[in-house]
């Protein structure tokens, strides 16, 4: 598992940027620079189970079974993913799963005198390291744009 780091700083307040980054129709907005049509099912309160999904371009849904482990509001969000969601069906057991399973992702909301700095943390694998270091910085951008408006 490799840790990866991204951070921006947005000329916004933490509240501003907390409800654009997690609240539904702004997420799908910033998340669509990962896959077109990205959403979540599920709520952001600790303990609760949120499935991460995107279309296959099979007319299914897949993406990530995960689990809210930490939230303090304006603050922190941990997200702990379980397992996938293939064609439609939720998977935390199988092999491919078991040596991902437990990896985390972690938004931090900082203040910085009426600015937020924004620090995304999270585990990920060598298949994915790429797509992610390639990727996240442009959600970033995004994500600013749109709570700058």
């Amino acid at each position: 598992m490799h840790k990866l780091q991204f951070s921006i700083v947005i000329n916004a307040p933490r509240e501003r940027v907390w409800n654009t980054m997690l609240n539904d129709e702004t997420y799908r907005q910033w998340t669509a620079e990962f896959m077109p049509g990205s959403h979540y099912v599920g709520d952001w309160n600790k303990g609760s189970k949120i499935l991460f999904l995107g279309p296959d371009g099979k007319g299914n849904m897949s993406g990530m079974v995960s689990r809210i482990k930490e939230n303090r509001r304006h603050e922190y969000v941990s997200i702990e993913h379980l397992g996938f969601v293939q064609n439609g069906k939720e998977d935390t057991t199988s092999e491919a799963v078991k040596c991902w399973a437990g990896a985390l992702e972690n938004y931090t909301f900082k203040d910085l005198n009426g600015k937020t700095e924004v620090l995304v943390e999270m585990d990920t694998n060598e298949e994915y390291r790429e797509m992610f270091e390639n990727t996240w910085p442009k959600a970033l951008q995004k994500l600013k744009k749109l709570a700058e408006k």
